[in-house]
This record gives C-alpha cells, structure tokens and sequence, in this order.
C-alpha cells in the first residue's frame, strides 16, 4: 500500500466506543461536583441537606462510571480484538516495539496501527489503573460518608450506639452513634479521601496529555484517531503494524 493509498480498517467496537463516551461524561460531571463539594463554602453553599444532596448527586453518577468501568474490565477478555487486554498490556517484545514506534515517528513516516500504538497503550492502562483507583476509593467513602452500598451497612453497624439500629444512623450526623467508633470510622475514611481527590487531579494531568496526544496523531498522519471514536473504523495511510 501506497502512502496515498487510504484504507479503512474496523478498529472499536461498540461496547469499547459507548464506555469511552460514557466514562467522558461521568469523569467531566463528577469533576464537577466534585470542586463543588470542596469549595462549597467559598460558593455559598452551606447546611446538612445541601451537603448530603451533593453527595447524593455525586455518588449517583458514581454508580453510573463505576458500572461503566467494571464492563470495560469485563469486555477487555471477550470483546473485539482491538478491545482486549492481549492488545493492551505489553509484551515480550514491546520494548522494541516502542523504540521502533519512536524511531518511525521522527523520521517523518510514524508507524499506524489499527488499535493504540505503544504509547498510548500505556496511557490508555494507566488511564484505567487511575480511573478503577477512583472507583475504589469513592464507592468506600459512599459508604463511610452517607452509608450508601457497598460497605454503608458495613459503616453504619460498626459505628451505631448500643440498642440503635444501623439504618437510623443519618449522614453527617452523630446522633445514635459511638463517639469513639465514629472517630475510627473517620480516621479510616479519610486517606481513601485524599487518594480520592489527588488521583483525580493525576488523572486529568492525563487526560489533557492523552487530549494533545490524541491530536498530534491525527494531525501527524497516523489514522484517524478522534474519527474512530465515534465511527469506530479508521483511516490509515500506511499499512498497520498490528493488523
């Protein structure tokens, strides 16, 4: 094939298209809220209910990214080709490949690929690594901050006061509860806060150089990479490394 000679190659398929949309959304929406709830005072918002409704909100959207999330996990060992984690994690000889890839890339004829060339493989699992951390980590202060599923009912047992049931225990509120257990849900809960909200400023660091990457490849001559996301096919004009 010629460097003139374009070629359209079925890259994602529509599982892998909808979570990459959907993961988009959920990640902008609870960035969101997120700054909401941490400078909720400097925007003059103030009271329980109002603090209880924004987590409420947020960890609503939670659910939504955390289901997404675990079905990309899940379709990375049934899906298309380009999908699966075979394609994704490096191999015996992915040090090679991605010395090649560079190599490639300054001499003005950058190799394609019909799935993600080196470096963006590993973007792409640093990414994931990133956004499971976040899962993770807000699913259990979902269950320490406002005894929402999975481990809410975990919480509210542990830190409800003799004779008081765990379902009357109410968020932000100590009421019914053992002062000294509180205080060890608290201590508990609160690293899994600070990885919460560090790893989300890491993973938009990432976002914004997978952003520049993305169109330095497009704009480079190495496929249609944006296009693709959204058609799933993309266009090359050289012959793929990884057909």
């Amino acid at each position: 094939m010629t460097d003139n000679a374009i070629r359209v190659y079925k890259a994602w398929d529509l599982p892998t298209r909808l979570f990459h949309w959907i993961n988009f959304l959920c990640v902008i929406t609870l960035s969101f809220l997120g700054l909401v709830m941490l400078f909720k005072g400097e925007i003059g918002i103030s009271g329980n209910e109002a603090r209880i409704g924004l987590k409420v909100l947020h960890v609503s959207v939670g659910y939504i990214f955390a289901i997404n999330l675990v079905v990309r996990i899940f379709w990375g060992f049934i899906g298309g080709r380009y999908s699966r984690w075979t394609t994704l994690f490096p191999g015996k000889n992915f040090k090679q490949e991605l010395s090649s890839y560079k190599a490639s890339s300054t001499s003005g004829k950058p190799q394609t690929f019909i799935g993600h060339n080196p470096k963006g493989r590993l973007s792409v699992l640093l990414m994931l690594l990133l956004l499971t951390v976040q899962m993770t980590t807000g699913l259990i202060r979902a269950g320490t901050d406002i005894y929402y599923p999975p481990f809410g009912n975990v919480a509210a047992n542990h830190v409800a006061a003799e004779g008081v049931l765990p379902s009357q225990i109410m968020p932000y509120d100590s009421t019914g509860t053992d002062p000294d257990k509180m205080a060890e849900l608290k201590a508990f809960k609160k690293p899994f806060g600070m990885i919460h909200i560090y790893t989300a400023y890491v993973l938009w660091l990432l976002i914004l150089v997978h952003l520049f990457a993305v169109i330095r490849v497009d704009a480079g001559g190495e496929g249609t990479l944006v296009s693709s996301m959204f058609s799933g096919n993309k266009h090359l004009p050289r012959e793929p490394e990884d057909q």
